[in-house]
């Protein structure tokens, strides 16, 4: 079984993934890294985003850790063999439905951030986003021309009990190893898969997690609570829609896209997925330049949760730390190390 599988992707993915390898071999020499082409890449070379090997070996591997997909050369390719469709296929095929997406201010770049220090110092926020299911997933789905001209477009919001509940589940147990405190992020006044949502979470919190703290609260007024008095979240629970816009918000807070790990997780045992949060950055790609961090945190996440090293995620992470405290900034963080640099800059307090 390989431990890690790495899926470099598009855009400045290959370049934040090869950081991601340099501190494996240096941490955890001893983990099985395999690779393979995904998203754009792989739509080039065989015609698929994502092939029915790359697939197998993800689900094989104990953890597989993605780049980014995507860009401007592929808008003309059909949506089912976008890169993004590539993306949507994977987290599906591994079945892995709860996103973890934190959203951490480390206190030397507290200052980064597009808000004031004393709104994100100290910052912490643990976003569970449902992954395969909602709009991103719903049927029917489709753009059907109109008679006497124009088209309609529609896309499909679809929830069942057991898809909310599961990843509520999720939310719930992670409140009780941080600060208690779950809010559930929903559309209820306008949407019947929000006022579902709400029941759903509501039943479960009475029967199995009365002991954690429940609010609920409208997915816009989350939007301005987070650039408002963010710290006032432990853990926020979203669908895969809200989880996509109130985790990018939430990334902003702490001083660059380029921060912020995720975990994909699935039923106990199964492989976890890992990426970063950021796009391919085409703008950018081949540069140099894009900040490797959030990939390296979520092979921080990957030592955590799928490889059982918390002890190497402990140490990855503190490494990180330090390599900040010492001054380490790529561009977007307003400093001028080159990605390699910033590798080389947590490799050395390793």
């Amino acid at each position: 079984m390989t431990d890690l599988l790495l899926l470099p992707g598009d855009g400045i993915g290959p370049e934040v993934t090869a950081e991601v390898r340099r501190v494996a071999q240096a941490l955890a020499p001893e983990l099985s890294i395999d690779e393979r082409p995904f998203g754009g890449a792989s739509y080039d070379a065989h015609g698929v985003p994502l092939t029915d090997e790359a697939l197998a070996a993800a689900k094989a591997a104990r953890a597989v850790l993605m780049g980014a997909v995507g860009g401007p050369k592929w808008n003309g390719v059909p949506r089912d063999k976008r890169p993004e469709a590539g993306l949507l296929n994977l987290r599906a095929g591994m079945g892995v439905f709860a996103n973890l997406r934190p959203a951490l201010c480390f206190g030397p770049l507290a200052d980064a951030s597009s808000l004031k220090r004393e709104l994100v110092e100290g910052l912490d926020i643990m976003i569970v986003r449902e992954l395969t299911g909602g709009i991103y997933f719903g049927e029917p789905r489709f753009i059907e021309d109109l008679p006497g001209g124009g088209k309609r477009a529609v896309d499909t919001q679809v929830y069942t009990t057991s898809e909310i509940e599961r990843v509520a589940r999720v939310a719930f147990e992670l409140a009780r190893g941080r600060r208690n405190k779950v809010a559930s992020a929903e559309k209820s006044n306008v949407m019947d898969s929000g006022l579902l949502w709400r029941e759903v979470v509501t039943d479960l919190h009475r029967r199995e997690y009365a002991d954690v703290e429940l609010t609920h609260i409208l997915a816009d007024n989350a939007a301005m609570q987070i650039v408002k008095a963010p710290k006032q979240f432990d853990v926020l629970l979203t669908d895969n829609l809200f989880g996509d816009i109130l985790s990018d918000a939430a990334a902003q807070l702490t001083g660059s896209l380029g921060m912020l790990p995720s975990a994909a997780l699935g039923v106990p045992g199964a492989p976890g997925l890992y990426e970063p949060i950021h796009g391919s950055a085409p703008d950018i790609a081949g540069k140099g330049i894009a900040n490797p961090l959030a990939a390296i945190l979520s092979f921080e996440m990957a030592l955590r949760w799928s490889l059982d090293r918390a002890d190497l995620a402990d140490r990855l992470f503190a490494a990180v730390e330090r390599a900040l405290d010492k001054g380490a900034r790529t561009p977007d963080l307003g400093g001028q190390l080159t990605t390699a640099q910033m590798g080389d800059a947590v490799l050395a307090e390793l």
